[in-house]
This record gives C-alpha cells, structure tokens and sequence, in this order.
C-alpha cells in the first residue's frame, strides 16, 4: 500500500501545528501565571513544563477518542524516551550540567517512583478509569505542594531569579490580561488541529507499511508532540541555562506519566500493548534510573554523557525500524 502526498502533507503539517501551538500556548500560559503572582521558578517547574506537553495530552486523547489507543500510549511512553534521551542529550551536549539537587531532587525522585509503579500496573495489561483518576489526583497534589513550599520560601523572603523567564525564551514583561487569554486561545486551537492531523496520518503510514500503531505512537507521534520541549530546552541550554532545561524535561516527563496516561484511561480502559510491555516499558525505566542516580547525587553532566544519551536514542529509534 502506497502512501499518499496528502498523508505526508498532513503528518508535517500537524507537527508544525503542534510546534507553534505549542509555543503560544505557553506564551499565552506564562502570561496569565504573571498576573496570579505566580514565580518564575514554580512557572519553569510547572506551567511551560505542563504546557510543552500539551501536545503529548491532546494527541493522546485524540488517539484514545478515535479508538487506537495503541498511538495514545505509546505517545506518552515514547515522549518521555524522546525527553530523557534525545532532548536532555542535546541540552547536555550543548551545555554540560552542574546539578543543584535540592531544585530538582522531588521531581526526579518523582519521576522515578511513578515510572515503577506504572510498570508495576503494566502487569495489569489495563489501567482503569479509576487508576487513571488516582493518577490525577497525584500530580495534582504534586504541583500543590510545590506551589505551597515556594510560597513558603516567599515568606521567608528567599529570592528567585526574575532571568527565568528569559531562560526559557518567555518574555519577563507582564503582558495585558486579554492577550495572554488570546495567545492561550490560538495556543489551543493548533495543539487540537495539530494533534488530529499527526494522529491520522500517522496511523495511515503504520497501516500501509506495516508497522504496529504502537511503535509510530512511540517513534514518529512522540518525536512530533515532543517538539515544544525540544525547543524549549535547546534554547535554555543555547543561553547557557542547562538546568532550566532539566527542570522542563524532568517535570513534562512526570505529566506524560501521571496527567497523559491518567487522561487517557479517563477517556476509556487503556491497554498497554503487549510490545510495550515486554521491552519499550523496561527501556524507559532503565533510562530514567540512569537519568535519577547523577541527578539526585548532584553530579556534573558533561558533554559525553548528553552524547551517550543520543547514542542511546538513536539506536533505540534504529531497532525498531529495522
């Protein structure tokens, strides 16, 4: 079966939408953080760490919506590969890494924890709307409690850096209200057109040349929604601000786990295929415990690590198309 231009067309074309939705809608997200008084820390942690993994959440949704629920969780398995391996390569290739691991110590201990469970409930070979709600309810409570101890830092006047936003290639300057509603606005509409587009070409080119939906859900869908984080990262990393991009990787790579996949079994009963459990499921937890160990010691990431981590990606993607 032969693949048309149209389905190429439409694949470039949603992951362009995803880039640049993707992009305004953290714009648009940072904006609106600015004016609850939110700090630019707990906004790299949170808010454009959340909001660079839009895409992986709609896409995902999509995916389960349209039944090749396949896709959905290899998006958000394969995300995280592409987070861990190819994006936190790249930044730490660029600029190596001197780890504060009281900044990053919960996410990535967080990280880990939730990486395990899942493949504890990976033996399940479903995860249940309620797994999935609990799964919520976590990183709800997550986020709370950084929200609560930033504020606790605050009252105790300890001062964060108001550079972070440009950092994170985010403008410091307040922007008006409506505007910021507006970028969020457009943001939104090409994170959903986009992720329908990438969605379904990407199962026509699976089904055309015979590769299993899940494997493009964790190839060629997770390198189209992983996008927003790649840009973002590289541009921390290009100004010389490598752990900024840490703390995006390590904090989108927990609501792809957590937000993305409890989202997905919401939506209906999400099997984990099997090829996923008997090999992608066991990379990624291997990936992160090597990702886990310097990070929560506080070692210094140099340049040959960020490349060992490439290399581990590339032949990653190598064996499952060959």
């Amino acid at each position: 079966m032969t693949i048309d231009v149209l389905t190429w067309v439409a694949l470039f074309g949603g992951m362009l939408l995803l880039f640049f939705g993707g992009e305004i809608l953290v714009r648009g997200a940072v904006g609106l953080a600015q004016k609850l008084g939110v700090s630019p820390l707990l906004i790299g942690a949170t808010v454009v760490a959340f909001g660079t993994s839009a895409p992986e959440l709609v896409v995902s949704i999509d995916a389960a919506i349209q039944g090749v629920v396949d896709v959905a969780i290899g998006n958000v398995f394969g995300s995280n590969l592409a987070n861990l391996l190819l994006i936190l390569g790249i930044s730490v290739a660029l600029t190596p890494i001197i780890v504060e691991p009281k900044f990053v110590r919960r996410d990535s201990a967080a990280l880990l924890l939730t990486t395990i469970a899942v493949v504890g409930l990976a033996f399940l070979m479903e995860i249940p709307w309620y797994l999935g709600l609990i799964m919520i309810l976590v990183l709800i409570a997550h986020v709370t409690y950084g929200y609560w101890k930033e504020r606790n830092l605050k009252s105790h006047k300890v001062s964060i850096p108001t550079d972070l936003y440009q950092n994170l290639n985010v403008e410091y300057k307040e922007k008006p209200i409506w505007l910021s509603s507006f970028y969020l606005f457009l943001g939104i509409l090409g994170v959903i057109f986009g992720a329908h587009f990438l969605v379904d070409s990407g199962t026509n080119i699976a089904r055309a040349v015979g590769i299993s939906e899940a494997v493009i859900g964790l190839t060629v869908v997770a390198l189209g929604t992983s996008l927003p984080e790649l840009a973002t990262s590289i541009m921390a990393a290009i100004k010389r601000h490598g752990d900024v991009a840490l703390g995006n990787i390590l904090g989108s790579s927990l609501f792809n786990i957590l937000g993305i996949l409890g989202a997905v079994a919401l939506v209906r009963p999400a099997p984990i295929p099997q090829e996923i459990v008997s090999l992608d499921l066991w990379i990624l937890l291997g990936v992160t415990l090597i990702v886990f160990l310097p990070v929560y010691v506080g070692w210094r990431l140099g340049r040959f690590f960020g490349i060992l981590l490439l290399i581990l990606y590339i032949a990653y993607i190598v064996h499952h198309f060959m």
